[in-house]
């Protein structure tokens, strides 16, 4: 199966925020839909990912404050991502490869999804 199909079942709907926002208002939205990433966009282009992981290490273990720190500052900005075209078995085994959780899907340089490790496996 291919990504693109796999986007058709789960549905498309990314959740996104700018490198502007605060990393408070981020984790905010995190929280509000109960996801653990998401993807950073700047004039509708993805410019990173922001996870939970990215907050524990950068923000938490080296005493930042959520409140002041900007998501740019602690976005992930060269992010592994994928095209519709790609087989789900060979994203599933990239994103193990790479220890990652959330693949965001491009189509040329345009967001179109982004998979979680635990849909794909879900589909398989």
């Amino acid at each position: 199966m291919r990504i693109k199909k796999l986007l058709d079942s789960i549905g498309r709907d990314v959740d996104t925020v700018s490198p502007d926002e605060t990393v408070y208002d981020a984790l905010a939205l995190m929280a509000k839909k109960e996801i653990g990433a998401l993807v950073v966009l700047e004039k509708k282009k993805m410019v990173g990912i922001i996870s939970e992981r990215d907050y524990a290490r950068k923000v938490i273990l080296k005493g930042k404050s959520s409140k002041k720190t900007r998501v740019r500052e602690i976005m992930t900005s060269d992010v592994i991502h994928i095209s519709p075209d790609m087989k789900v078995g060979k994203c599933l085994s990239l994103m193990t490869k790479k220890r990652i959780r959330h693949m965001p899907v491009l189509d040329k340089d345009r967001l179109v999804g982004l998979l979680t490790i635990e849909e794909i496996k879900g589909k398989m």
